[in-house]
């Protein structure tokens, strides 16, 4: 598609992030499989469900202009996954392989909120205030789960940390 004003750019934007979410919920169901430790599946799993609304949010956006998703190729997700799966076979530590995992999460949903951000100032640019509260709450969403991880992280240190000293 060709991009010649901010409504096309702002579409396009949105159809890469919709694509990107689905992809996101497909690597975060595979790290869920691939935790061990219960506390951290169940995390990934509520970050699955949330996703899940955050495709009705943009599919609702895209209703709103009276637009349809476009169909973008994209490879981010793809490599991400590649590495992930190839570093994540070199760790053998069960801890340092839960720690690798949730630093892959968040290192992830990141990227997730930097395509938030742009969404939001597109909305804005458009004119679609409605759609920018609509994507604003999906930030919010990818915020949260930064901040929860970040604290499972620590948590998962703390515990670590207090075995070797123990020991």
């Amino acid at each position: 598609m060709k991009v010649e004003n901010p409504k096309d750019l702002f579409v396009m934007l949105l159809s890469d992030v919709r694509r990107a979410t689905e992809r996101t919920n497909a690597i975060f169901a595979e790290l869920g499989e691939l935790a061990q430790q219960p506390e951290i599946k169940e995390a990934l799993e509520a970050r699955v469900f949330v996703s899940k609304r955050t495709l009705e949010k943009i599919d609702e956006a895209f209703r709103l202009i009276g637009e349809k998703p476009m169909e973008l190729s994209g490879r981010l997700q793809e490599v991400f996954v590649e590495d992930f799966k190839r570093e994540l076979a070199e760790l053998k530590s069960p801890a340092v392989r839960h720690l690798f995992i949730l630093s892959k999460a968040i290192h992830l949903t990141h990227l997730r909120i930097g395509e938030f951000v742009a969404l939001i100032a597109a909305a804005d640019l458009t004119g679609h205030y409605g759609v920018g509260v609509l994507i604003e709450s999906c930030l919010a969403d990818k915020l949260a789960f930064v901040e929860r991880t970040k604290r499972l992280l620590r948590r998962l240190a703390e515990i670590k940390l207090a075995a070797k000293v123990g020991a």
